[in-house]
């Protein structure tokens, strides 16, 4: 590494610590290093095809016609008139809708007010279901094994739980960072043989990417939310659909932990624009384009998981998720990988290393558009070759 390298890398380290357990963001990137040029994206985690389907409606419904000026200077709609939309778009009963500012704010009003005591974790994992944990709660971490491709062993998993007797437990399906998918059957098992944990939190951020055979059917638990009262569902809409910047995630709770929260400050949290999407999200026609982009975007996910797994010297673990997770093994470390997939080729990656449970040297690479994807594998070929 020269000099000039070695210096941009020391400014990027700052930018990722500040950041904490996350990565600076593209526009904080683009402003603190200008001198760098990123051409992709492959850090942050969201179909693009989707951003494009909203901005097509956005334009045609909001700028066109100058209703974005009512958006902007008016107050959005309270949590609850929202929720009622989700509501009845899913079949759910509202009152069981919390609509959150992204999912990262649901997943901490969840934590801060329904955990207890003691919470098992596994991980790797979204280091936000261990950090926002408060000072009495006990966090017990499961760990999935990367000998293992980090698959959650039913049978392990729930001898685990039992063993520690928690007040709650969370599992992320698909998981980020690796994108391992615990199959309907075998999560709806966990789920009946653990309902005597008070609190379950199922994480489906990144179920709109995950399938079970040929038609690409989204395989949710969020129907089986009323066989299962300690059920408690997280969303996040920004990897799905592409809208990160607007802050749209919910969760499916109880009744009375949604009325806990409305009163308790979380009555009026959402922008004009976050409602504009969740209506948007809630209306057959975009759904029915959605669904389109989203299949395809699966469709060139697979490829380029596919190629990936032809570069040699590095391991690309099983996802179900719009992300994979790779081991380097020629010799290199996350940082040098990931610093020159930054400088010398313009893709922003995700460096693991400070990533808890993980052991060895990983990055986590998107998947985008497709050019963008070719691009990224030409890129990694040179470097492992």
């Amino acid at each position: 590494m020269n000099a000039t390298s070695a210096a941009l890398f020391e400014k990027f380290s700052k930018l990722k610590t500040n950041a904490g357990n996350h990565s600076p963001s593209l526009t904080t990137l683009k402003v603190q290093m200008p001198e760098i040029e990123i051409k992709v994206d492959a850090c942050f985690l969201s179909n693009p095809y989707a951003t494009e389907l909203f901005l097509k409606y956005f334009k045609k419904e909001l700028l066109d016609t100058g209703e974005i000026n009512n958006v902007l200077e008016f107050y959005p709609s309270q949590n609850n008139e929202i929720a009622s939309l989700v509501g009845q778009h899913l079949k759910i009963d509202p009152s069981r809708i919390f609509i959150g500012n992204g999912a990262t704010e649901v997943v901490q009003a969840i934590i801060h007010n329904f955990v207890k005591d003691k919470i098992i974790v596994n991980i790797p994992t979204f280091s936000p279901y261990y950090s926002f944990a408060l000072p009495h709660t006990e966090v017990v971490y499961y760990e999935l094994k990367k000998e293992d491709n980090f698959t959650v062993n039913p049978d392990e998993y729930i001898a685990f739980v039992t063993k520690h007797k928690p007040d709650s437990i969370v599992l992320i399906n698909p998981n980020n960072p690796d994108g391992g998918y615990i199959p309907h059957k075998e999560l709806i098992r966990i789920v009946e043989e653990l309902s005597w944990v008070p609190t379950i939190i199922i994480d489906e951020s990144f179920i709109h990417f995950a399938f079970e055979n040929s038609s690409l059917a989204l395989p949710s638990i969020a129907s089986l939310i009323d066989q299962y009262p300690n059920l408690h569902i997280v969303k996040s809409m920004s990897k799905d659909f592409g809208i990160a910047g607007i802050r749209c995630g919910y969760a499916i709770l109880p009744a009375e932990k949604v009325s806990y929260l409305l009163d308790r400050g979380f009555l009026w949290n959402s922008s004009g624009l976050a409602e504009y999407f969740f209506r948007l999200y809630t209306r057959k026609d975009f759904i029915l384009e959605y669904e389109e982009v989203r299949k395809k975007y699966i469709t060139e996910s697979l490829f380029f998981v596919t190629e990936l797994n032809r570069i040699p010297k590095m391991r690309v673990y099983p996802t179900k998720a719009n992300f994979v997770l790779i081991e380097i093994l020629n010799g290199q470390t996350s940082d040098e990988i990931a610093t020159e997939l930054l400088l010398t080729y313009g893709i922003y990656a995700r460096n693991c290393s400070d990533k808890k449970g993980l052991y060895g040297q990983f990055i986590r690479v998107a998947t985008r558009y497709k050019d963008e994807n070719e691009y990224i594998i030409r890129s990694l070929r040179t470097i492992f070759r």
